[in-house]
């Protein structure tokens, strides 16, 4: 493990941030993979200075140690940024700040990114019908 994964991404795995379930989310998102892999993302939104601000921001993975890993930077990096903000993270930050992931498991690092996008749509798509 240590050999093809950089430290930074063993310990997101080993003590992922804000891995758990919002129950009264403002929004969530998925995204899967087709090695089986799948992400939810779970928001909360709160307005400041006229501003929509992720004020809580989790996940759930079943999945490989890139995808657990990609998740808890993800929610880490979102939080406490405006929704435009974290619509711009993207995969090749996380992969970035990660020090990389192995060829094989790239897809991870969109996974999570997906997954954000997919919660701030849904929390939109909410508050368009309210």
């Amino acid at each position: 493990m240590a050999n093809i994964y950089t430290e930074k991404v063993i310990e997101h795995y080993k003590s992922p941030k804000n891995r758990r379930t919002i129950k009264d989310a403002d929004g969530v998102g998925e995204a899967g993979a087709p090695c089986g892999d799948f992400t939810t993302v779970f928001i909360k939104v709160k307005k400041k200075d006229g501003k929509e601000i992720l004020s809580d921001v989790s996940f759930e993975t079943v999945g490989c140690i890139a995808a657990v890993a990609t998740a808890s930077l993800t929610t880490e990096m979102a939080l406490g940024k405006t929704l435009e903000e974290a619509e711009k993270l993207n995969k090749d930050k996380i992969l970035k700040d990660l020090g990389g992931l192995p060829p094989i498991k790239m897809h991870c690092s969109a996974l999570s990114t997906e997954a954000l996008k997919n919660a701030i749509k849904n929390y939109r798509e909410k508050a368009k019908n309210k």
